[in-house]
């Protein structure tokens, strides 16, 4: 990785500390899921093989124009002197992860809980952060679904944006997020989604091998110093990772239910750390420190790396 990359891998979650996510009319993943839902409304209305070859284009074109935007723009910064190369990278970088929203909107649901408002609870997490219906969940599964969302959007909205900017830049970042995106929007089983859907949510599974499990790591390392279960991190993740229908989600998440030990099911679907506490709005509180602290390690391991691969070679050189 270059030396700017690592720059603006730092300055970008400062930026996402200090000024949050932009309104959707400047947001650039505002404008894929317009670009998406204006797709979408042209999918063909028969025909299970041209839906899937519909939206296999669909998602592949629609990331190669994404990454060429990112790879225009990365030339654009490369005649910029360092520091504001950094800081352009940076800024375009910073639209593609949401660390501060993602904890923003889980801590809205806790404040909710808090104050023993279930509807409004319900309302939040379901407008903010699940796709299912909420409006039977009591206050123990409203929590649980928070801290579900908290630990996979940690993998999905934050780490692996980084670990794609790591690994090729503005194009890899901006690519990945379309592709998410993409899968957020047409990867569901219902009878509208199950092939125009099924080669996005196919190949959103095939980019987020890698860094699912590289989050349930750091959350591991995460609830060693952030004083929560390590031991249960490990234990809910050995038995439970493969649970979930998606072969990623599983990982972040039963990490964080062994961490926090609280159960974390969906009904009919999977449960995570069977027979653990129900989950409180605390325990929401907990994840957030959690996600901060794997996102600070994962922001030093993607900086670090670089830096020591090059330091090594100097002192040896300087010893020589």
């Amino acid at each position: 990785m270059h030396t700017n990359r690592s720059a603006a891998i730092g300055l970008a979650l400062l930026l996402d500390t200090l000024f949050g996510d932009p309104p959707n009319r400047y947001h650039p993943v505002a404008w894929m899921g317009s670009a998406i839902a204006a797709a979408r409304r042209r999918a063909p209305p028969r025909g299970n093989g041209r839906r899937f070859v519909y939206g296999a284009v669909l998602d592949l074109v629609g990331a190669g124009l994404v990454a060429t935007i990112g790879w225009g723009l990365q030339r654009l910064l490369s005649w910029l002197p360092a520091p504001l190369r950094w800081l352009g990278e940076a800024l375009v970088l910073k639209m593609v992860f949401s660390l501060h929203g993602l904890g923003a909107a889980a801590s809205e649901v806790k404040a909710a809980l808090d104050a023993n408002d279930l509807p409004e609870a319900r309302r939040l997490v379901s407008w903010h952060l699940v796709s299912r219906d909420t409006s039977a969940l009591d206050a123990a599964r409203v929590a649980a679904a928070t801290i579900e969302s908290v630990a996979e959007n940690t993998s999905d909205g934050v780490i692996a944006p980084l670990f794609y900017y790591a690994v090729g830049g503005l194009p890899a970042a901006l690519a990945y997020r379309f592709l998410n995106t993409a899968d957020s929007m047409l990867g569901y089983r219902d009878p509208e989604h199950e092939w125009l859907g099924k080669a996005p949510a196919r190949i959103d599974d095939a980019t987020n091998l890698i860094p699912a499990r590289l989050t349930a790591l750091l959350l591991m390392s995460a609830s060693l110093l952030g004083g929560a279960d390590a031991q249960g991190a490990l234990r809910v993740w050995w038995h439970d990772r493969h649970q979930t229908a998606s072969p990623n989600a599983g990982q972040p998440m039963s990490v964080m239910a062994g961490a926090l030990n609280v159960e974390l099911e969906k009904v009919d679907h999977y449960c995570l750390g069977r027979g653990q506490r129900a989950a409180t709005a605390q325990d929401i509180g907990r994840a957030i420190r959690l996600m901060h602290i794997a996102t600070a390690l994962g922001a030093a391991l993607l900086i670090g790396l670089p830096l020591l691969r090059r330091l090594v070679p100097a002192l040896k050189a300087a010893k020589g």
